[in-house]
């Protein structure tokens, strides 16, 4: 069973661990999804709560649904998404992140270190 966090709904964190297995590649074009009633069970939620998360992903473009088959991934469903998360970051995260570093005065050497893994422990 998952542990769900309280800060966010169901569905959205449904929904970004179908995202995070695209993304990741774990989840192929024109995959099937599981079924409303296998995943809910599986997650012990309500088949509803499944159904709004696969309609939000249906509405950014990378699940169709078809007609007595199922949900499924579009072929370009992991583009599409790329595209849609750079610009969720950059309209969402970076401006705090930024902001963030600034006020830290962190400069990009410290940063690309860091990120590099070559970066000294923080004290």
């Amino acid at each position: 069973m998952v542990s769900w966090n309280d800060q966010q709904p169901i569905f959205i964190q449904i929904r970004q661990l179908i995202i995070n297995l695209i993304l990741s590649g774990a989840a192929k074009p024109e995959q099937a999804l599981p079924s409303v009633r296998q995943i809910a069970t599986e997650m012990a939620v309500n088949p509803l709560t499944i159904t709004k998360a696969y309609q939000s992903l249906v509405e950014l473009g990378i699940v169709e649904k078809k007609r007595g088959l199922g949900m499924f991934l579009t072929p370009d469903a992991r583009k599409k998404l790329l595209a849609h998360e750079r610009k969720k970051f950059l309209v969402e995260d970076w401006p705090r992140i930024a902001a963030q570093i600034k006020a830290l005065e962190l400069d990009f050497s410290e940063l690309t270190a860091q990120g590099n893994g070559n970066g000294s422990d923080a004290k």
